[in-house]
């Protein structure tokens, strides 16, 4: 066998090797998509108002009366 055949295989295959890894290397940073996501990816938005709790339903209805009783003085 003739060394320096199999080195310059070697070489050649180093070069394809680190070529491919280059690629990879590419496709795993990715570039910022253009467009609107699909739906699957996106997250689960809540619509509408969030829900009133105990806490907060005793400060809105208060305030709601001190509004209703400041229009009828006015």
């Amino acid at each position: 066998m003739n060394l320096t055949k199999i080195l310059d295989d070697l070489r050649r295959e180093r070069e394809q090797i680190d070529e491919a890894i280059l690629s990879l290397e590419r496709l795993a940073a990715g570039s910022p998509r253009r467009g609107r996501p699909p739906a699957w990816l996106k997250a689960h938005q809540r619509k509408g108002r969030p829900p009133v709790t105990a806490k907060n339903s005793g400060k809105s209805a208060s305030a709601n009366k001190e509004r209703t009783v400041a229009a009828a003085g006015d």
